[in-house]
């Protein structure tokens, strides 16, 4: 992670800038619908704050994270709010959101790390709430220029979620990348939180 964290401190205004302006509507109202009005999210790992700004155009309120310090002053620019410089790693929230979004941001952790990941946001979550997860689609554990990345496919997931406590559904899709010039394909995931006791 050390390797994967120095590239976005040296990198931060450029990836801040290739992805800002992305078209994620799609995904942001697949999300959304799942929600309350006036919901609490959680943007795991916001990059340059784009998925945050839109929540709160959409009235919601947000809390945001980035591991990354340069990123975090980015994106505090970008959506007028505090982004907290916070590892999913180190998250140590209880029943706090109604929906948590982690776009491509666990996908820079070791495999190993990934279910000790998604419990710790899932235990973030309320009750009846929704968490979004992102991969690049693959089943590969790899580094390439300066980070590192794990792949993930359905079957995958579904075994790092294994451990999840009132896990209703795992809703999964595949799109491709929305940045000019990409042709990657994507894994999509809405957890559904069941009611609980």
């Amino acid at each position: 992670m050390c390797a994967t964290l120095d590239y976005y401190e040296q990198h931060a205004a450029r990836f801040a800038a290739d992805t800002l302006d992305v078209d994620m509507s799609a995904l942001h109202e697949r999300f959304l619908a799942g929600l309350p009005p006036l919901a609490r999210i959680l943007d795991a790992g916001c990059g340059s704050g784009r998925d945050s700004r839109a929540f709160l155009q959409r009235g919601h309120r947000v809390h945001a994270i980035d591991a990354s310090p340069a990123l975090a002053r980015i994106a505090t620019a970008n959506i007028g709010q505090q982004v907290e410089v916070l590892h999913i790693e180190d998250l140590d929230a209880k029943a706090c959101y109604e929906g948590i979004w982690a776009c491509a941001s666990l996908l820079h952790l070791p495999e190993a790390a990934m279910p000790d990941a998604l419990r710790r946001l899932w235990t973030a979550l309320k009750p009846g709430g929704v968490l979004y997860v992102s991969f690049k689609y693959g089943d590969r554990e790899y580094a390439e220029a300066g980070r590192h990345f794990t792949d993930a496919t359905e079957p995958r997931l579904r075994d790092w979620c294994r451990e999840l406590k009132d896990l209703q559904a795992i809703e999964c899709w595949l799109t491709e990348d929305q940045r000019p010039g990409r042709s990657q394909t994507w894994l999509n995931a809405l957890l559904h939180r069941g009611p609980g006791p």
